[in-house]
């Protein structure tokens, strides 16, 4: 199993306050960004609310049959609230890369060394992806590479040496991914009739109700029978494994990091209109991103460019030419939630950053500010948490509300916990950092 990317991630103690801990003309940290990574890192630990366990003990309630559903991911073409924490997560991650980037740039350090610094960090976000889901029942390491970490962890490299770019390049560079990705998948052989009944042997069974039919072109597009998992068939069969990898029942895939990379590739550019709103004009010049904005300016331009997004990803889905599929991160996923990333960041910068209403969004930016430290929570803590509270507590205080709630009392104790220990990280500015 591994265990170096534990080493290897570490606890930064800052000097300063958090909100001030950095210059405005070097790297200016916005409280908006924290609180839109911490409602991310929320809804990811809110998982233990399980809420479709609720809505089937409450069988009936269109209420939890609501919350129920914006808390699963969708099965196949469509989205659920849900679905938007990974693009979002990946947003983010383009959107620090501007102002981070300008730091170590003005603290003197060369693009080389940051080259270098950015390489080993994707290395140890990879690490740490497959740490994680090496654990529980895994009787070696695990090789996968479809999980949030190792996705963001293969394409951040990439992203830093565009960083270092003309915005004309980030452009370009989105365009040709998005294209290079559809035709990838377009140009792939559909699975002859024969083939498509005998799908069971890679987790599909033929009556499966999102399939698209083999005479139309989002064929190309169906599970476990598209370009990218004929990749994984032969790349992760590469890697030593407790037997032969067939299929991800989920319909995941490794090279889904493409389109992610385009993802966060929309977050550079927000978060270079961002740094331009909120940079002096004189700093500016250490990134080839543009003159100043006004805020104003900068929050229209993220909205133009979620209509843009939703246009595009609509119009190429309703022509059956590529469906909307968060699993396999089809170019219009991309476009379509990548829409929503715009919106919910120009919100939070407008009414955090620019109308100065924080107070109410300290909660998420207690999460947010420590983002890596809420993932790895969320993915080990859970069973820990949970039996000790039944050890010490006993059965009796989640049952207060009866027996369908039993599951909600006790993800909201563990949730509560999971905040307390942040927020204790938060007070002493302990901040885990890869």
């Amino acid at each position: 199993m591994l265990t170096w990317p534990v080493r290897t991630c570490y606890l930064v103690r800052m000097s300063k306050p958090l909100e001030s801990a950095t210059s405005p003309l070097a790297h200016q940290r916005l409280a908006s960004i924290d609180a839109y990574r911490g409602l991310v890192m929320l809804l990811m630990m809110a998982e233990v609310l399980r809420l479709k366990q609720v809505s089937q003990a409450l069988e009936g309630s269109r209420f939890w049959q609501f919350l129920a559903y914006h808390q699963s991911h969708v099965e196949w073409a469509g989205c659920s609230l849900h679905d938007l924490i990974q693009p979002s997560f990946s947003f983010l991650v383009g959107v620090a890369l501007p102002f981070s980037l300008a730091s170590r740039l003005q603290k003197g350090q060369s693009k080389t060394v940051a080259a270098l610094h950015a390489l080993w960090r994707s290395l140890l976000l990879i690490g740490l992806g497959i740490f994680l889901r090496s654990m529980g029942d895994k009787q070696q390491t695990y090789f996968t590479f479809e999980d949030t970490l190792t996705q963001i962890g293969l394409g951040y490299f990439p992203l830093f040496l565009l960083g270092l770019l003309r915005p004309r390049w980030h452009y370009a560079a989105l365009v040709a991914i998005l294209i290079g990705y559809w035709g990838t998948f377009a140009l792939h052989s559909v699975p002859t009739s024969q083939d498509f009944y005998s799908m069971e042997t890679v987790g599909v069974p033929p009556d499966w109700p999102h399939h698209y039919g083999l005479d139309t072109f989002a064929a190309h597009w169906n599970k476990n029978s598209n370009a990218a998992w004929a990749f994984d068939v032969w790349f992760l069969n590469l890697f030593p494994r407790e037997q032969p990898f067939a299929f991800n029942r989920g319909g995941y895939a490794t090279l889904s990091f493409v389109p992610t990379l385009a993802t966060m590739i929309l977050g550079l550019l927000a978060g270079a209109w961002l740094r331009r709103a909120t940079t002096p004009g004189e700093a500016l010049a250490r990134l080839p991103q543009g003159g100043p904005l006004t805020a104003r300016q900068a929050i229209g331009y993220m909205l133009i460019a979620a209509a843009v997004c939703w246009l595009a990803a609509l119009a190429v889905d309703a022509l059956g030419l590529c469906p909307i599929v968060k699993r396999i991160w089809t170019p219009t996923w991309t476009l379509f939630s990548g829409g929503w990333c715009f919106v919910l960041l120009a919100a939070f910068y407008a009414v955090i950053d620019v109308a100065g209403w924080k107070a109410w969004a300290f909660m998420l930016i207690v999460i947010g500010a420590n983002s890596i430290a809420a993932y790895v929570m969320a993915e080990t803590l859970h069973g820990f948490i949970a039996s000790s509270l039944h050890k010490h507590l006993g059965e009796a205080p989640f049952l207060l509300l009866g027996a369908p709630y039993r599951s909600l009392l006790e993800g909201l104790a563990v949730l509560a916990i999971y905040w307390l220990i942040l927020f204790w990280m938060y007070r002493r500015r302990l901040f885990l950092k890869i």
